[in-house]
Order: C-alpha cells, then structure tokens, then sequence
C-alpha cells in the first residue's frame, strides 16, 4: 500500500517512528512532511497529502500535529478525503470500518508511542465494511461532488 506521511513541527519525533514502523510492514511511503523543528503551519502539510490521496496517488495517508486537530480539519477539505482524528486503535479500527477513512491524524501530544503503533497497525489492517455503512459514506461523497469545484491544473 502507498502511504503519504504529514507532520508539522510538532509531529517530526512520532513521523520518523511512524516511518519505520511502515517500512517494517512493507508499505511504499511518500514522506511530505516537515524535517526539522521550526515552526511550521500544518495546511501546508495536510493538503498536500490530502491531494495525494484523493487523487488516487496514495492509498491512504498519515498526518501528525501535536492534537491531530487541525491536520484533520485541513485535510477534509479536499476532496476525496476522509480524514479521522483517532485516540486509540478502536477508534482508528471503526473510522475503517463504519467511515471508510482514508487519513488518520494523529495527536503527537497526547499519545505514548505504543498506543499510536497499536492505532496504526488496526487502521492499515481494517477494511471499510461496507453493508449500511455505505449508503452513508456514498450522501457524503454525494454532496462533495454537487458542491465542490475540481482543483485547478
């Protein structure tokens, strides 16, 4: 699976583990993300991930801010995205499962190293579901399409 990878600032400790942790399962990264410590703004590195997975790109991406807030806030407005700001791998497991997400953010802050190696290894290994859940996910998409312009080449 292609992963694109986002940090800002306060994500570039947690993005190197993440990182590692893709290359050991064997997954394609594409790191756009921050490489050093000065304060950066998070849409500069939310969108560009968000573009690569809804444009088909990457399969899913991962992006890392101190709360996971407003990589999830910038990322969902582009289109295709689907972007879950996750706590633990029940949460990250169920927005798979129910919500078809295909970015997870993470709170860097907030989260011990294990619990996001737990929330990412449930997120890559669970399916979108299907059944009920898609009637729903397909109005989101719905009203995506009816509303939202296509990016500019």
């Amino acid at each position: 699976m292609k992963v694109a990878v986002g940090n800002d600032h306060r994500g570039l400790a947690v993005k190197q583990r993440v990182i590692g942790l893709l290359a050991e399962l064997g997954h394609e990264i594409h790191d756009l993300g921050a490489t050093g410590p000065a304060g950066v703004d998070y849409p500069d590195y939310a969108i560009p991930v968000g573009e690569e997975v809804g444009t088909g790109k990457a399969d899913r991406g991962i992006l890392i801010c101190a709360t996971g807030h407003g990589m999830c806030i910038a990322a969902n407005k582009v289109p295709g995205v689907r972007a879950s700001n996750c706590r633990d791998e029940v949460d990250a497991e169920l927005s798979r499962r129910h919500n078809d997400s295909n970015v997870i953010c993470i709170a860097a802050d907030l989260l011990g190293e294990e619990q996001i190696e737990r929330m990412i290894r449930s997120w890559l290994a669970t399916d979108f579901e299907g059944g009920r859940h898609t009637r729903r996910t397909e109005k989101v998409v719905a009203y995506e399409k009816a509303r939202m312009k296509p990016p500019c080449d």
